[in-house]
């Protein structure tokens, strides 16, 4: 059985696919911003905004590897201006989502679904957004590239084993000199679920078995499922008996709930037609793994 999209979020990346990426490098990212709490006569600037942070992700090079224009990663933020304080200033709550080509089918894999609520920024009209890998410029930019680097690096662990690494620690540099800044995201006792929380469980060796995780779901797993169906869950349930012993260390990591976040959905179409045995030891896992979503995994049992 094919395997069925994981969740409406993946219509996103549908249309992205529709089109062809003129220039870029490492991602094909698109950008929204909801701007309708924010009362202004000149709307424009919110369309330079999307334009800009677009340019900012799509041509740059993050890597130094080579990349061809369909192999970039597709992914998205979708950004809420929730106000304005004073002109050029904003408030904002953000969620980052990227995805996954699988091999040998056209489906696309939810890789990384993530809700920032701390954003806050400097915007002016045709601004130029600089940044500098080992400097903090300015919030926008660290955030931004902040996200690029957990966004590749989530992407490349997905293919080789630990391979996200450089771009863990990119982001993690990011984070130590946003320190500076001040700003609402970066701080270790703002959050359980910000910015430094998330890049601080990704590169936490006691949590590495998540990252490995992630190579064994899409690489061992998913990549299989249409030619051996029974062998890839067989390694997706292994990934979730190591991220039960890593909740059992870290009950509220953010790094495990990122992962339910983008994969619940296609969970349970992975076990849709599985063996009762492991129908019934998927749903134990997950119910326990991710009770919030309990009644998405009952769908596995019917």
């Amino acid at each position: 059985m094919k395997l069925k999209n994981a969740s409406r979020l993946l219509t996103i990346y549908l249309l992205l696919s529709a089109h062809v990426v003129l220039k870029g490098q490492d991602l094909n990212c698109d950008v929204v911003i909801d701007a309708d709490r924010i009362e202004t006569s000149d709307k424009r600037v919110f369309e330079d905004m999307e334009k800009a942070f677009e340019n900012f992700l799509n041509n740059r090079d993050w890597s130094p590897d080579e990349i061809k224009p369909e192999e970039r990663i597709k992914c998205g933020l979708s950004i809420t201006l929730n106000e304005m304080p004073s002109i050029g200033v904003y408030k904002a709550t953000v969620q980052i989502r990227s995805a996954r080509p699988i091999y040998n089918t056209t489906y696309e894999s939810i890789l990384f679904n993530f809700a920032d609520r701390d954003w806050s920024f400097e915007y002016i009209e045709s601004q130029p957004l600089n940044f500098n890998d080992n400097d903090y410029i300015s919030n926008i930019t660290s955030m931004l590239a902040y996200y690029a680097y957990v966004i590749i690096g989530l992407d490349y662990d997905s293919f080789g084993k630990l391979s996200g690494t450089p771009y863990f620690q990119k982001a993690q540099n990011i984070v130590t000199n946003a320190q500076q800044g001040n700003r609402p995201g970066w701080g270790a006792l703002e959050s359980t679920r910000n910015r430094y929380a998330l890049i601080t469980d990704i590169t936490n060796q006691q949590m590495e078995d998540l990252r490995v995780g992630y190579y064994k779901y899409h690489r061992l797993g998913l990549d299989v499922f249409e030619s051996k169906p029974d062998e890839a869950r067989k390694q997706v349930l292994e990934v979730l008996e190591s991220i039960k012993k890593i909740k059992e260390r870290y009950p509220s990591s953010i790094f495990v709930i990122s992962f339910f976040d983008a994969k619940s959905e296609e969970l349970v179409n992975i076990f849709a037609d599985a063996t009762i045995q492991d129908k019934r030891k998927a749903y134990n896992l997950l119910v326990e793994l991710n009770p919030t979503k309990e009644d998405i995994y009952k769908a596995i049992l019917k």
